[in-house]
């Protein structure tokens, strides 16, 4: 309930995924009851843990918070076992097992392909080719062949966005990028596709490309380094280099993971503006906000007007979610906060 053991349990959970848990089991067989401020908690230990990919479960609750849970529907979104034996039961993930599969046969594909036909879709360099010369007889330029190694690149493209996406665990996924990265490897097999053996074409998609101008700030140099990567595999596909991009793509996604384990989880800085529906904020709230979620923050800017607004340089932890905080700081509304909103620090 309110006014201590929920905000109690909301504020253990949240610790113990900080420290590393891997799974975090509530046993809820001796609780009576729940309130909103329960539920909020166990709902806030549930998305934490979908965030960083871990795992939350709820145990034998009773029938009356059952009751409340299904009156939410939360019943079909929270993982809730009967007994804590069968909590802690480690279930396969499904996804990661499929993604496995997926890497490995379509690896092993492209490089079957390119080893049993080693010179398909590759042409002889040679200068006169590039000036534009016809191409030797039998070599497969059918559009059905070509549309097969678009196929392949945009395949390498999701199977490497999908290992991306699961071992990024400290923030939010970013669909954009994500099918900025499939889009990006198709677009280097189709260009390779394009310029062919012609020495004008290449040119001329070399000064078409650099009109394009790309707005989007990239945080995580992780990020263009594997667009980077993207672009290689995909064209290694649009030449007909199967096997070169089979074995890339295989490589690509076993290094992802690996990588990962080196890795350690590091705080990370936001500004977060807070505008209040007059002209006091206050600060007494947003301030105790951040002391129980453990957030590091530094006022940087006040303005006052029609509507106050604050803005303060946050340091954020690897398991804090910007939507909880905004929630909290928002509060059911009557705080006296209209508005808040994150964005990156402006690199100097």
């Amino acid at each position: 309930m309110a006014g201590g053991p929920a905000e109690e349990l909301e504020h253990r959970v949240q610790d113990l995924f900080r420290q590393g848990y891997q799974h975090v089991v509530v046993d809820l067989r001796s609780v009576p009851r729940a309130d909103s401020a329960g539920i909020r908690a166990l709902v806030r230990g549930h998305t934490t843990a979908q965030r960083l990919h871990r795992r939350f479960t709820i145990v034998t609750p009773n029938a009356r918070v059952s009751e409340l849970l299904r009156l939410s529907l939360l019943d079909r979104v929270l993982e809730i076992k009967d007994s804590l034996a069968e909590a802690k039961t480690n279930e396969l993930k499904w996804d990661r097992v499929l993604t496995v599969v997926g890497v490995i046969v379509v690896g092993v594909a492209l490089v079957g392909v390119g080893m049993l036909w080693p010179g398909l879709g590759l042409q002889p360099g040679g200068a006169g080719e590039l000036l534009g010369a016809p191409q030797p007889p039998g070599t497969l330029s059918h559009p059905f062949f070509e549309l097969a190694k678009l196929m392949a690149a945009a395949v390498i493209g999701m199977l490497v966005t999908v290992v991306h996406r699961q071992t990024r665990t400290e923030r939010m996924p970013n669909a954009t990028m994500d099918q900025a990265q499939v889009l990006l490897c198709v677009s280097g097999a189709l260009m390779m596709i394009i310029i062919g053996n012609s020495l004008a074409r290449a040119f001329g998609i070399a000064g078409a490309a650099s009109i394009i101008r790309f707005r989007t700030p990239v945080e995580d140099p992780r990020d263009i380094t594997i667009l980077f990567i993207l672009m290689g595999l995909g064209m290694a596909a649009g030449l007909g280099a199967f096997a070169v991009a089979g074995l890339g793509t295989l490589f690509l996604c076993a290094m992802l993971p690996a990588l990962n384990l080196f890795s350690e989880d590091r705080p990370r800085s936001m500004m977060v503006e807070i505008v209040a529906d007059g002209r006091e904020l206050p600060m007494a709230h947003i301030h105790q906000v951040f002391a129980v979620n453990g957030i590091v923050f530094e006022p940087r800017e006040v303005t006052q007007g029609d509507a106050a607004t604050v803005r303060y340089l946050a340091t954020l932890g690897p398991g804090d979610s910007i939507e909880d905080l905004s929630a909290q700081l928002m509060g059911d509304g009557k705080i006296g906060i209209k508005h808040v909103s994150w964005h990156p620090p402006k690199r100097s």
